[in-house]
């Protein structure tokens, strides 16, 4: 995997952990501990990646930050996480930490850059101000749990949040969410007539086109935010009627239905979630990024394929984590209300994460009077070297800046 280290660290210890959650979920991961006496602790952790070797930890380890590689609670598979959820993960590994060391930081990563700072907003806030429900109406745990806030937050090739990734790339020309050939030419990205030309050449589209296929990518995130929330409020009603006075008295005939659609659990399937333009028209938002996606150097054949951004989602899921409209994990939401010191890290060649889309609108949210904020050259998303490569030189230079940033910060 590219974000996974390429040797393990050197004088160091590890240990595999599991850790309850304040809602009594288990997490596990690796604790990497270096052999002096650790300085402070480092976080790491993403909404569904396992990071537990992530290329980051062999100099964390080596500069004497203990550090907690973490896994959420559905590891490789994010068919319903829920980020509200999440921050429950972030904080068991947060209190593991607290009871060794008085400073902590976390480290987001990609996805893991919302994630946290969601987390981070949540622990700052007294209990009574804390998010109380989620976006279909449902409870949060957050008010009720202890939350303890870290003291710095890094946020490494990180995009706004998840639902903002897919708001860009969803396929608007999908005509029926239950048929994946389905498709209207007039907003098609792949369509030759609008602009795409064949693989490996640079597509085109013209200003009109663009804004209307953006538009179009709204309203498909809208619908699909409307069925949602619509199959979440049957079982919210049922749950209803089943605690209504007198519904243990009505015959099991009666009862049964009522019953069964409270404990109905709909799994959506959301197809083409590959169909960024800046994909294939690097001229919308220049970088010096190679063509295609993050997960394909042809986004026109993957878009039709098994994987995939949001593949298969619960409505609960997809709300709080895809949708660009509902998710609260956006980091353009989030970040002006930490006053932890920040340390930004954009990857220059990053295939999923722009200038002007993302990298402008994360640095411009931050209010912290403590920030730095760098560009690697050069580096990919996940700072990994060319395929075979036996050294990552971007991972050493993103290095050469987060520990000295760290022990300034952390001691």
């Amino acid at each position: 995997m590219p974000f996974d280290f390429r040797a393990p660290p050197e004088r160091a210890s590890v240990r595999p952990v599991k850790l309850r959650t304040p809602d009594l979920r288990e997490v596990r991961g690796l604790r990497w501990t270096p052999e002096r006496a650790a300085r402070a602790g480092v976080l790491l952790m993403h909404p569904r990646v396992d990071f537990t070797r992530h290329y980051a930890i062999p100099r964390l380890v080596a500069a004497g930050f203990d550090v907690l590689a973490l896994n959420s609670r559905s590891p490789n598979d994010d068919t319903d996480s829920v980020h509200e959820e999440l921050v429950l993960d972030v904080a068991a590994g947060v209190d593991a930490l607290r009871r060794e060391h008085a400073k902590v930081a976390l480290f987001g990563n990609s996805g893991g850059g919302s994630l946290m700072a969601l987390f981070q907003r949540e622990a700052s806030r007294p209990p009574s101000e804390r998010t109380a429900r989620h976006v279909w109406g449902a409870k949060t745990a957050l008010p009720r749990v202890t939350l303890q806030p870290a003291d710095a937050l890094l946020l490494v090739a990180a995009h706004r949040g998840e639902g903002h990734v897919l708001m860009r790339s969803v396929d608007p020309s999908v005509t029926d969410e239950a048929d994946p050939a389905a498709t209207d030419p007039a907003v098609d990205m792949y369509a030759p007539a609008n602009g795409f030309r064949e693989p490996p050449a640079e597509s085109r589209y013209d200003a009109a086109f663009v804004q209307r296929y953006r538009d179009a990518q709204r309203a498909r995130v809208a619908r699909i935010d409307e069925r949602a929330r619509a199959l979440l409020a049957e079982a919210n009603e049922a749950r209803r009627a089943t605690q209504a006075p007198g519904f243990d008295a009505l015959p099991f005939a009666e009862r049964q239905p009522l019953e069964r659609a409270r404990h109905t659990r709909h799994v959506m399937v959301v197809y083409r979630t590959m169909a960024n333009l800046d994909y294939v028209d690097r001229s919308l938002d220049p970088s010096p990024r190679a063509y295609g996606s993050l997960l394909s150097e042809r986004p026109d054949l993957m878009n039709r394929s098994l994987p995939g951004f949001a593949r298969t989602v619960t409505p609960r899921a997809w709300l709080s984590t895809w949708s660009g409209l509902s998710s609260r994990a956006d980091l353009a939401r989030t970040l002006p209300e930490l006053d932890v010191p920040i340390f930004v890290a954009h990857a220059e060649r990053d295939c999923e994460i722009f200038p002007r889309a993302d990298r402008e609108v994360i640095d411009g949210a931050i209010a912290s009077d403590d920030s730095t904020v760098v560009v690697i050259e050069g580096a990919r998303h996940y700072f990994e070297p060319d395929l075979g490569a036996t050294d990552a030189p971007h991972v050493e230079a993103l290095m050469d800046r987060v520990v000295p940033w760290l022990e300034e910060r952390l001691g």
